[in-house]
């Protein structure tokens, strides 16, 4: 009695059904990305030609050895809270922006909307305040820096204003797809019931979206943290500040040991977040 031989196709698409549809569609995004690429002249092959190779490991040599003296470092830890606390200060002026425009802008919490249609009232309030936060995140926080700079002068209060209107505006938008996406039964009970918005919102729609709004507020902190260290570059204080200057300076013991700091910063409030979304959890 014989064997039944083993098959012996290998080819990929016996072993995954949507493996030819993934080839077209890996091969119609590279030929969407490939004019994309020719326009922004995207070659950086450029980086390891010696005229700009040699420039690149000069820089990088002059970091080494990091400046360690203990006014250096003071200095550095000084400006490393104060670019913490331009990011915590930001996200707090941009959250109280953020709620009133959340909780403006969403259907679920209208009680004119109760009843199916929006009243007109309602419904151009509610279009005019998401029209408010598109033009606050439209605007980047860099712009919003470099008007502040020229209006309060140079300093950590124009960085702190900059990353309150664009957050703000991100944030707000943010907040009311969440709330819009969740399960809007609830808050449309209590309101049909004679509560107000706000107690909708508390008794409604918060405890079940309070997760993923705790979750995104975490992360747009850690992001204004790294914005802040840029908002630097533009006189708005900081970090990025001092940085700046050491490189203009070519300064680079003094531009190593920044940097450090900074990936350090990064990664503080990386675990800093890791450690708030498990007490949430």
């Amino acid at each position: 009695m014989s064997a039944i031989s083993p098959r012996t196709d290998h080819s990929p698409a016996m072993h995954d059904p949507a493996w030819w549809p993934r080839v077209f569609w890996a091969l119609a995004a590279g030929v969407v990305c490939w004019p994309l690429l020719v326009m922004t002249e995207f070659k950086p092959w450029v980086l390891l030609q010696e005229e700009n190779l040699k420039p690149t490991l000069n820089f990088l040599k002059d970091m080494w050895p990091l400046k360690l003296e203990l006014d250096f470092l003071q200095f550095v830890l000084k400006e490393t809270w104060r670019t913490v606390a331009i990011a915590t200060t930001g996200l707090a002026l941009a959250w109280v922006i953020a709620v009133p425009v959340a909780l403006v802008s969403v259907r679920v919490l209208s009680i004119s909307a109760l009843t199916g249609r929006m009243a007109a009232w309602p419904a151009f309030v509610r279009v005019l305040v998401r029209a408010v936060a598109i033009v606050l995140r439209s605007v980047p926080e860099l712009i919003w820096a470099l008007v502040f700079v020229r209006v309060v002068g140079l300093g950590p209060t124009a960085g702190v204003l900059a990353i309150a209107l664009t957050y703000g505006g991100m944030l707000g938008k943010v907040y009311a797809d969440i709330i819009e996406s969740g399960d809007g039964h609830v808050p449309q009970a209590l309101l049909r019931n004679g509560a107000s918005r706000l107690q909708a919102f508390f008794y409604g729609a918060l405890p079940q979206n309070a997760g993923e709004l705790a979750s995104y507020t975490i992360y747009r902190w850690e992001c204004a943290i790294r914005s802040s260290a840029v908002l630097g570059f533009v006189g708005a204080g900081g970090l990025g500040q001092q940085l700046d200057s050491s490189m203009k300076m070519f300064a680079g013991s003094e531009v190593g040991t920044m940097l450090l700091m900074f990936i350090v910063l990064v990664w503080m409030a990386d675990r800093a977040s890791a450690w708030v979304r498990k007490v949430l959890a």
